[in-house]
């Protein structure tokens, strides 16, 4: 563990799934603003402007805007050592490329986070989970631009400034690594990203490589620019990863499922490693890219290598070379696994996959670690005002028993526990509130009806007896 510190037990949420308040205090429109409600049959749709009569889940969220100080004070009652939350960049630049930030937005955070603080509650705060100005992807093109990475410092510098007497973590990015330019893209993970649909790209390969290496670049000058305004930072990024294993002994299996993960890792060594690795280079000229580094970015991969590994765990996958049925495929990537449930959406649950996964971190990279989202998306039923979620409590508890072997026998490096997400939200691949995942009910349906009332779930306590005695 990171020395002289605490385990933080807690959990996560991202601004666009929860706060809601979209336009208000001077809020611009950000990518997420623009997205349909769908559920697991039916996709999200990605608009080009709001539409009439069209449900936008990131418009209401669960109003954690304005009841913040309420949710805060039950994830206090539940135990809660940290929370990780996000800034969505529209409230601080509306446009992204404005020349002066948005004060309201800047205090409205500096507020949440003084109330953490109060609570006894650690923040961890994340600068970009799939918020970005919308006006930066029909201007600049996103990603695929070198401006947007100067408008993402600019960003950056700003919230680091100001909050660099209450903040000690930062992640710079949220699951950037689910895009790579060698594989088939769906339109949801490039969009979350980027604002970008995959399907209507004239150039999809190449697109991606600008994407993702100038997203690593942003995040390994943010990482400088970090601890130069305050040394104290600890600064990491967070990754979406996913454990693949071989489907049989054939070695052709093993080496299937080496590369299938090796997609998602790449960024992992570039922000670890103080370098852009040779191998995806040679990846990226196979597919008709010359990525040439400049002198000046080698220099920004030698000084911003992040302090610790952001981990977002939710299951595991399977790669066979022989390929994958679509009735037998997982959500995962790969063929579904035998050995292994799923959830009501189709996600596998493996709690021994954390723990190999945490070991191979731990191993590859020798840095902290902290798991910064997981937990069990299902249907709750609400019966006489409680929720006996006895599933989730299971699920939870049996990767908390894994990760638990992995820090005292494996001997690995993780410092924290946060669990996705502590209280029920807008999910982000569907945009369902029935898809829930919290300690904590919130009544409020699909369409964005309901009381908000928050209900403590059978979870909640479980968590706060579970963690009482770690």
């Amino acid at each position: 563990m990171m020395k002289n510190r605490a385990f933080l037990w807690g959990g996560s949420i991202a601004s666009h799934q929860c706060e809601g308040a979209y336009d208000e205090d001077g809020k611009g429109i950000g990518i997420m603003d623009l997205v349909t409600a769908g559920s697991v049959s039916k996709p999200r749709e990605f608009h080009d402007e709001i539409k009439e009569g069209v449900v936008y889940p990131s418009h209401y969220g669960i109003d954690f805007y304005h009841r913040y100080k309420e949710d805060i004070a039950l994830f206090k009652e539940a135990g809660f050592k940290a929370l990780r939350i996000s800034i969505d960049w529209s409230r601080i630049y509306p446009n992204g490329d404005d020349e002066e930030p948005n004060r309201a937005g800047i205090e409205h955070y500096r507020e949440v986070i003084l109330e953490l603080k109060k609570q006894g509650i650690e923040p961890i705060v994340t600068l970009f989970h799939f918020e970005m100005p919308v006006n930066l992807v029909k201007k600049y093109g996103s990603w695929t631009s070198r401006k947007t990475i100067d408008f993402y410092l600019r960003y950056a510098k700003t919230m680091f400034t100001e909050l660099k007497d209450i903040v000690t973590y930062w992640s710079t990015f949220n699951e950037m690594n689910h895009m790579d330019s060698d594989m088939e893209m769906t339109d949801f993970f490039t969009y979350m990203n980027t604002g970008l649909c995959y399907s209507k790209l004239e150039e999809p390969a190449k697109t991606m490589v600008y994407c993702s290496y100038h997203m690593t670049l942003a995040s390994v000058k943010a990482v400088k620019l970090g601890h130069e305004i305050n040394p104290d930072f600890q600064i990491g990024c967070v990754f979406g990863l996913t454990p693949v294993y071989a489907w049989s002994c054939n070695p052709d299996d093993s080496i299937k499922a080496f590369h299938a993960m090796d997609k998602d890792w790449y960024q992992v060594d570039a922000m670890t490693k103080g370098e852009f690795p040779e191998f995806k280079l040679e990846t990226y000229l196979r597919r008709g890219v010359n990525l040439e580094i400049s002198a000046d970015d080698k220099e920004a991969f030698r000084d911003g290598k992040i302090d610790f590994i952001g981990v977002n765990y939710y299951g595991s996958a399977v790669e066979s070379a022989k390929g994958t049925e679509k009735e037998d495929s997982n959500f995962f990537g790969g063929q579904s696994n035998p050995y292994l449930e799923k959830s009501d959406w189709g996600w596998t649950i493996d709690s021994k996959g954390l723990r190999y996964l945490l070991l191979m971190l731990d191993r590859r990279y020798n840095l902290p670690m902290i798991i910064t989202e997981n937990g069990l998306g299902a249907v709750d039923v609400l019966e006489d005002g409680k929720v006996h979620d006895s599933y989730r409590i299971h699920y939870v508890k049996e990767h908390l028993d894994q990760l638990k072997l992995a820090i005292e026998e494996d001997k690995v490096n993780c410092f924290g526990y946060l669990m996705w997400g502590p209280i029920d939200l807008i999910s982000a691949t569907t945009g369902e509130m029935k898809k829930r995942y919290g300690f904590i009910y919130v009544d409020q349906d699909d369409a964005g009806n309901g009381s908000l009332k928050r209900l403590k779930k059978d979870s909640f306590e479980w968590f706060q007896d579970y963690t009482s005695k770690w």
